[in-house]
C-alpha cells in the first residue's frame, strides 16, 4: 500500500524539488531568499511601532544590537529613550541618519532560554505626545547548546558568570 504524500506550506526554510529526479540529473535544494538575509530585521507594525528581530542569541550573554529605524516624522530629529527601565534591554545611543531615520544602538542581556521579547520606547524631545515602541524579539538558546551565528548588527560583548554552588568552598553553619 502506497503512503499518501502530505505537503505543508511553511514561511521561509528549505524547499525540495517536487519533480522526481531523472536518471543522471542532479537533485536540487532551493533556499528561500530570506535565509540569505543575515541582518537584523526591522518591521513596522500597524500601530506605528516597530518589531526588531535579532535572531538566535545565547543565554547569560550580553549583546550590543545596532539597527536602523525608518524615519518617523512625528518623532522629529531629536529623539531620546523613555525613562521607563527595561530589566534586560537599554538604549545606549540614538543617532539620526543623514538619509532619514535613526540608527539605534542598545545593549541586551539574554537572561534565559526561550523566545523573548523586550520593549523600549523612543520619545520626541520636541513633541511630548509622541512615543514609538520598539520590541526586540530574540530566540535565546541555553548557554550549553552550541554557538549561534549572530546576525549582522549583533555583537556579543560579554558573558555573565554562572554561579555553581558545587564550586563554593563555604562549609555552611556549624
Amino acid at each position: 500500500m502506497a503512503a499518501s504524500k502530505k505537503s505543508c506550506a511553511k514561511a521561509g526554510g528549505v524547499r525540495f524539488s517536487e519533480e522526481p529526479p531523472s536518471a543522471g540529473a542532479p537533485s536540487h535544494v532551493h533556499f528561500d531568499e530570506k535565509l540569505h538575509d543575515s541582518v537584523v530585521m526591522v518591521t513596522p507594525e500597524d500601530d506605528g511601532n516597530f518589531m526588531v528581530k535579532v535572531g538566535f542569541l545565547k543565554a547569560q550573554h550580553r549583546y550590543e544590537i545596532v539597527f536602523n529605524l525608518p524615519e518617523v516624522p512625528a518623532l522629529g530629529k531629536d529623539v531620546c529613550p523613555a525613562p521607563v527601565p527595561s530589566l534586560h534591554l537599554r538604549i545606549t545611543d540614538i543617532t539620526p541618519i543623514p538619509e532619514g531615520g535613526l540608527k539605534v544602538t542598545c545593549e541586551y542581556m539574554a537572561q534565559h532560554e526561550g523566545v523573548l521579547c523586550e520593549e523600549v520606547q523612543l520619545l520626541s524631545e520636541t513633541n511630548e505626545d509622541v512615543c514609538v515602541k520598539v520590541k526586540v524579539h530574540a530566540r535565546v538558546m541555553d548557554r550549553h547548546h552550541g554557538t549561534p551565528m549572530l546576525l549582522e548588527g549583533v555583537r556579543c560583548i560579554g558573558v555573565e558568570v554562572e554561579y555553581d554552588s558545587e564550586q563554593s568552598d563555604w562549609q555552611g553553619f556549624d
